[in-house]
């Protein structure tokens, strides 16, 4: 029989925060209408600890939190076993569509930074044109699991397989 080495492995809460703040990409899942799991990749904005997007409101997300308001999102990173790591949140999906919320602005500021740069008061117009017939989505977490396999000490693993030779090539 294995050992469970899930107690091992688990960040902590200040490790989980710099994991998502220092990230760029998250996987979001939505329940789709045949109640199949609608996943896409996103760029994502963090404010206090909770990650939101910016989207389109006729987009498939945004009709599927419409109906359920169930979501799971997934960051992750490493190539080999030994580097995995990563931190899924389950929650609701809270959508802001007021353009005079306060929330609504600082989620769209929050994105552009992550990706653009600094924002400026010249930048205004910029975010403004990015947000065009957008949403805010708000994750309110209910649930957060996380994985870090670096703290297993395994020796590192080569990047082996039918697929290393595309590691780190644009396809």
């Amino acid at each position: 029989m294995g050992v469970n080495q899930r107690a091992q492995i688990v960040m902590s809460e200040e490790e989980v925060t710099r994991f998502v703040e220092q990230s760029r990409m998250v996987t979001m899942a939505t329940v789709g209408k045949e109640g199949y799991p609608h996943l896409v990749a996103m760029w994502y904005g963090v404010i206090d600890g909770k990650i939101y997007f910016e989207t389109k409101m006729k987009s498939q997300k945004v009709q599927n939190l419409l109906r359920d308001p169930k979501i799971t999102c997934m960051i992750e990173a490493g190539v080999t076993y030994d580097e995995l790591r990563g931190v899924a949140i389950e929650g609701s999906a809270h959508i802001i569509d007021d353009t005079e919320d306060p929330e609504y602005w600082a989620a769209a500021v929050s994105v552009f930074e992550r990706y653009n740069g600094a924002y400026t008061d010249e930048m205004r117009p910029i975010v403004e044109m990015m947000m065009n017939k957008r949403v805010i989505v708000r994750v309110d977490p209910v649930r957060v699991r996380s994985w870090d396999h670096r703290k297993l000490g395994m020796d590192a693993m080569q990047v082996a397989g039918s697929t290393a030779e595309f590691i780190g090539s644009e396809g």
